[in-house]
């Protein structure tokens, strides 16, 4: 027996075409199950950009990471987990969540919108099988009855247009119910455009100032700086802002310990930093009160200390001076780490890193340490490198770290490590003629976060509709009732019912509210 032949293009039972398998991977995609799914992925795919320190946010913290984990760093780069929100994988997860989310939404838009153009279901033939059901009978003609049911008793329902030869009537009332899902489901379709809008055209960038400096808004400015994928430099708010000054309260809990509260930032700033521009105005920057020019507004989010560090070379010349930005390790205490380097040192390059302690103390236990995060005795504890510095024209280098690959750290006569350790004011003369060091004296840093998201007012007023719209879908009660006059036994047959299409309470109330508009009560009830 021989088996038919195939021909080209034809499939066998139960096998799906390339259209009928598109069109069944397009439905998988864009339900709501799906997209909770995508949600959920979203979400968890986020976790590590709050976890693990992102380039593009804290450089200096990632660079830090990646130099204490050696192992992870080269599989972590792989996964681009220190840019998460800009690797494929999530970029990959959030189009099909938008994709699935539009797919999903505009269909339910549709269907919605046609529910609320729809009238009112014709009556139903049997009403005494409905959860609310009541009737009674009346020496009124049925025409009177429907009448009044239809202009006085009704008159706030949506009424289906019926003849006069009709025996009842229909009635629909809560259909704004319908409304509230169609407004939830627009304002979610709102949110993603306001979100793509601020990703796409927007910016965010930190710089860290010193009190006493200035900042120009232009890229070159930041020391991280993030823009959109369609950012247009040209839209950036010219302006530009001084640091007059840096304090906060610290609250203290007991003998040099505690916490810093109410962190105040006076500046002075300009809208326009170019010739002829504005004349310069004060404001006080401080946590949640933001600086709002234009589109664009300035964060105050951190703040630190920049002790004022001089370095002569061994010729005697200054190398080096100014204040020199320390990180905050500990948020408690203030232990800050930072770096200085001296370029033009000569012989021979110098490197400083260490930390500064605000309020310094040292135990044959812990070594150095602070007990807090005020400077009630500040001093810098440093190591020093001779060498070169790894700083040539073409190879940048983070003014946070110091590359001792070339470098080698001074020592005493006797070969042990030297250390630099000095107060507010001190001077300290290096080994070997190299050079020497002088802290003298001690400023503060501010850490500004500065971001213009241009589709963040779309998204906020995308949430208000949707929250709306959610509370209309919630508390509205959409409800169903009908009103049938018919002659019996020479009089009239008045059936009342209705049906609660929210599924959540008795509608039994409501019939009877409405048989008694109708006179229920001056009749008998069945």
């Amino acid at each position: 027996m021989s088996r038919p032949v195939e021909k080209r293009g034809e499939t066998r039972a139960g096998e799906l075409t390339l259209r009928e398998l598109a069109r069944f991977g397009w439905r998988q995609l864009t339900s709501m199950r799906t997209a909770l799914i995508l949600l959920l992925m979203l979400a968890v795919a986020a976790i590590p950009g709050s976890v693990i320190p992102q380039e593009g946010v804290d450089s200096f913290r990632a660079s830090t990471w990646k130099r204490e984990h050696p192992e992870l760093t080269p599989i972590y780069e792989k996964l681009g987990l220190f840019s998460v929100f800009d690797s494929v994988w999530f970029a990959a997860i959030y189009l099909l969540l938008v994709i699935s989310l539009v797919g999903c939404i505009v269909p339910r838009l549709i269907a919605y919108a046609r529910a609320w153009r729809q009238p009112p279901p014709a009556t139903p033939r049997r009403l005494e099988r409905l959860g609310g059901y009541t009737s009674y009978t009346t020496d009124e003609a049925p025409g009177e009855v429907l009448a009044r049911a239809r202009t006085a008793v009704l008159r706030r329902y949506r009424l289906r247009d019926a003849g006069p030869d009709q025996d009842s009537v229909s009635a629909e009332r809560g259909q704004w119910r319908e409304v509230g899902n169609l407004l939830f489901h627009l304002a979610l379709l709102v949110v993603l455009g306001g979100f793509a809008a601020g990703a796409l055209f927007g910016y965010k960038g930190a710089v860290i100032t010193v009190v006493g400096e200035g900042f120009s808004n232009n890229p070159a400015m930041y020391d991280d700086f993030e823009p959109g994928k369609l950012f247009d430099p040209a839209v950036m708010e010219p302006f530009c802002y001084t640091l007059e000054e840096f304090s906060a309260d610290w609250i203290y809990s007991g003998p040099q310990t505690g916490s810093a509260r109410g962190f105040r930032a006076p500046i002075t700033w300009s809208e326009d930093c170019r010739s002829g521009g504005p004349r310069e105005r004060d404001y006080q920057l401080r946590v949640n009160h933001p600086l709002t020019i234009g589109g664009t507004t300035v964060f105050l989010i951190g703040h630190g200390y920049a002790p004022v560090i001089t370095i002569r070379d061994g010729n005697g010349d200054v190398a080096t001076t100014g204040p020199a930005i320390f990180l905050p390790q500990d948020p408690r205490t203030f232990t800050s780490f930072g770096v200085v380097k001296a370029q033009d040192a000569r012989p021979t390059q110098i490197g400083l890193t260490g930390e500064f302690y605000p309020t310094y103390d040292f135990t044959m236990k812990t070594g150095p340490f602070s007990r807090f995060g005020e400077a009630l005795n500040p001093k810098i504890v440093m190591t020093a490198y001779t060498g070169d510095l790894g700083m040539d024209v073409g190879s940048p280098q983070s003014v946070y770290l110091l590359d001792t690959t070339n470098m080698k750290p001074i020592k005493k006569e006797d070969g042990s490590m030297f250390r630099v350790e000095l107060a507010p004011g001190e001077k300290v003369k290096l080994p070997g003629g190299v050079g020497s060091v002088e802290f003298e004296g001690l400023e503060q840093w501010t850490r500004v976060q500065i971001s213009r998201t241009p589709g963040k007012l779309v998204a906020l007023s995308g949430a208000v509709l949707a929250l709306i719209g959610l509370l209309m879908s919630l508390f509205i009660r959409p409800r169903r009732i009908w009103v049938r006059a018919t002659e019996h036994d020479g009089g009239t047959l008045v059936e009342v019912a209705g049906l609660d299409r929210s599924g959540g309470s008795d509608v039994g109330e409501e019939v009877a509210r409405v048989a008694a508009a109708l006179g229920a009560e001056k009749e008998e009830q069945t």
